[in-house]
């Protein structure tokens, strides 16, 4: 099997549906399509909870689905705040503060990984995955007329999770990937565990 091949795993499809995804979601929005958007956005969540699932069941993480994984959340989450901007302006505007924090959450952390290793870091803590899931969910709250809070909420809880990914950024020495929290990597740095 080639190299070619032997990325074209179903964890990797899977992550490569959101890039597909993107422009798709682009065009629903700019189009003013805010229903089936919010489905097309749907099974892209879905993807993204399945595709890591996806490669422990099959015993096919790897460094490259790792990275296209992180790769493939940044410009979700981008195209996102872009295509909600479109769809529902004042919306946006009321929470300009937050939509500001879940982008921070994502360049942010991208930002110190390219300083600190120049390359893009690929961590997929359970803060972040929490904090995603949060930020997903609410967001059919707050577009479908719910209570902001529940949105303002989650933009904090992506910003604490993106905190979380720079603190372990400026504990690595070299860049890893799929790392469970701050915690794991402090644990593993310890000075008991570093002799043994």
């Amino acid at each position: 099997m080639n190299d070619a091949q032997s990325k074209l795993t179903l964890p990797n499809l899977l992550t490569g549906f959101r890039f597909v995804a993107a422009p798709v979601l682009l065009w629903m929005a700019w189009h003013d399509y805010p229903i089936a958007f919010m489905g097309l956005l749907a099974i892209t969540f879905a993807s993204d909870l399945l595709d890591g699932l996806a490669a422990r069941l099959t015993g096919q993480v790897t460094q490259f689905g790792a990275t296209l994984d992180s790769w493939a959340d940044v410009i979700t989450y981008l195209t996102i705040a872009l295509c909600c901007w479109w769809l529902w302006p004042d919306i946006m505007g009321r929470e300009l503060l937050y939509v500001g924090l879940i982008i921070a959450s994502c360049l942010l952390p991208a930002l110190a990984g390219m300083l600190k290793f120049g390359r893009f870091t690929s961590y997929h803590t359970w803060g972040v995955k929490i904090a995603a899931a949060a930020m997903g969910l609410t967001l059919y709250v707050l577009f479908l007329g719910g209570p902001p809070w529940p949105f303002q909420v989650a933009a904090v809880m992506c910003i604490v999770a993106a905190i979380e990914e720079i603190v372990i950024t400026w504990l690595l020495h070299e860049p890893e990937s799929n790392l469970r929290s701050v915690w794991d990597v402090v644990k593993r740095s310890a000075p008991d565990n570093r002799q043994r």
